[in-house]
C-alpha cells in the first residue's frame, strides 16, 4: 500500500467514537486506516468490531507506550508512507491530499504535518504542533502560532509551506524507509519529545521536515496525559535531557547541560513557590536523577549519531533562549521573533 494512516489507542473508546468517522469518511479513498491498540482495557475493541468490522487492527500485547506502540505496529505495516494520527483529531475533507502531492514531488523531504487547530476554539492553533515546530539553544519546544503557554488565533499569518526541526507526533507523515533508516522512534522515551527527537535526528542525516499548512486537523489534546500531571512533567524534562545529549554537537554539550541544570532547577522552585505545585516540583528532580541513570544507555546513539551526521548545526534550531525571548523581552507570537 502507498499510505497507512495508524491511530494508536489505549482506553480510548471515546475518542475513537468521536472522531474516527471522521478519518474513515475523509481518507479511505488515498490510505488504509488501521488501529494499532496498545493493550487497551476498556471496550475499544469490541467497539470497533461491532461498529467498523472491516478496519484493520493491531493488537499488542501490553501498553507499549507511544513511542514503542507505533515501533511494533509499523513493523508489521508494508507501506511507502505512515501517517501517526492521534485518536482526538479530526480531520477535514481535503487534508490528505497536499500531503501526500507533496511528499511524492519533494523527495528530500522525510517527514512532514498539516497545520494542527483546536478541536475547543477552531479559529486557534492547538498547543502539540501548530504550524510546525523549532526547539531554541537549550532544547526548548516552540511553535509557529504556539510559544509556551501563548496560542495563537489562527489568521492566514502562517499559511505558507516552512521547514520546521519537527512535525507533531499528533499528525505526522513521514517515508517509512526513513523512519526505520534512523531507527523510528525511541522507545526508552515511552512517551513526549519523542518525534521531536525522531526528525531532529532526520534533520541530521540532512532530510527535511515541513509543514503544510493547506492541510489543516483539529486536535483535542490532553487525552491520556493533561496539562499539569507529574507524571507527564517528568517525562518531558527527562526526555528532553536525553535527546539533548543524544543530538547536540560536541561543542554545544557540555554549556548547553550546565545551562539547563540552572534552568531546571529555576524551574521546579517556580513551580513550588507560585503555583504551590509540589507535585510538579518533585517530578523535574526525579527527572534529572534519571536522566543521569540512563545515559549511559544513551552514549553508543551519540556516538553513532555524531560520527554519521551530515549537517553540522540544523538551521531549524535557534541559537537564542526562547525563555529570554519570552519572559524578558515579552514576545509571545512567532513571528515577532525576528523583528
Amino acid at each position: 500500500m502507498k499510505t497507512a494512516i495508524v491511530i494508536l489507542n489505549w482506553n480510548g473508546r471515546k475518542m475513537l467514537e468521536e472522531y474516527l468517522p471522521t478519518v474513515l469518511e475523509h481518507s479511505l479513498d488515498n490510505a488504509v486506516v488501521i488501529i494499532a491498540d496498545n493493550a487497551s482495557t476498556d471496550d475499544s475493541l469490541q467497539w470497533l468490531g461491532d461498529n467498523y468490522p472491516k478496519v484493520r487492527t493491531i493488537v499488542l500485547n501490553k501498553n507499549f507506550g507511544f513511542a514503542e506502540g507505533y515501533n511494533k505496529a509499523l513493523a508489521q505495516i508494508d507501506a511507502e508512507y505512515y501517517i501517526l494520527l492521534n485518536s482526538d483529531v479530526k480531520v477535514t475533507s481535503h487534508w490528505l491530499v497536499p500531503l501526500i502531492e507533496y511528499m511524492d514531488s519533494h523527495q528530500e523531504v522525510a517527514a512532514c504535518q498539516p497545520k494542527l487547530l483546536s478541536v475547543v476554539n477552531n479559529n486557534s492553533f492547538e498547543y502539540a504542533g501548530a504550524c510546525g515546530g523549532f526547539i531554541d539553544k537549550y532544547g526548548y519546544p516552540f511553535c509557529r502560532g504556539r510559544i509556551f503557554e501563548s496560542i495563537e488565533q489562527d489568521e492566514g499569518q502562517y499559511d505558507t509551506p516552512k521547514e520546521v526541526l519537527w512535525a507533531t507526533g499528533a499528525c505526522l507523515m513521514i517515508r517509512s524507509k526513513d523512519y526505520w533508516k534512523v531507527g523510528g522512534l525511541d522507545a526508552r522515551y515511552f512517551a513526549h519529545n519523542e518525534e521531536i527527537d525522531l526528525c531532529w535526528r532526520l534533520r541530521l542525516y540532512d532530510r527535511k521536515v515541513v509543514c503544510l499548512p493547506d492541510s489543516k486537523v483539529y486536535h483535542l489534546g490532553g487525552g491520556t496525559l493533561p496539562k499539569g500531571n507529574p507524571r507527564k512533567t517528568y517525562l518531558n524534562f527527562r526526555n528532553n535531557l536525553l535527546m539533548l545529549y543524544k543530538c547536540l554537537p560536541d561543542g554545544e554539550l557540555c554549556h548547553v547541560m550546565r545551562v539547563r541544570k540552572v534552568l531546571d532547577y529555576v524551574a521546579a522552585f517556580q513551580t513550588l513557590v507560585f503555583n504551590a505545585n509540589v507535585g510538579d516540583f518533585k517530578a523535574i528532580f526525579r527527572a534529572r536523577r534519571d536522566f543521569h541513570k540512563m545515559k549511559p544507555l544513551f552514549k553508543a546513539d551519540r556516538e553513532k549519531l555524531q560520527s554519521e551526521r551530515l549537517v553540522a548545526r540544523v538551521p531549524e534550531r535557534y541559537d537564542f533562549s526562547i525563555l529570554w525571548k519570552y519572559y524578558i523581552k515579552r514576545i509571545h507570537r512567532y513571528s515577532e521573533l525576528f523583528s
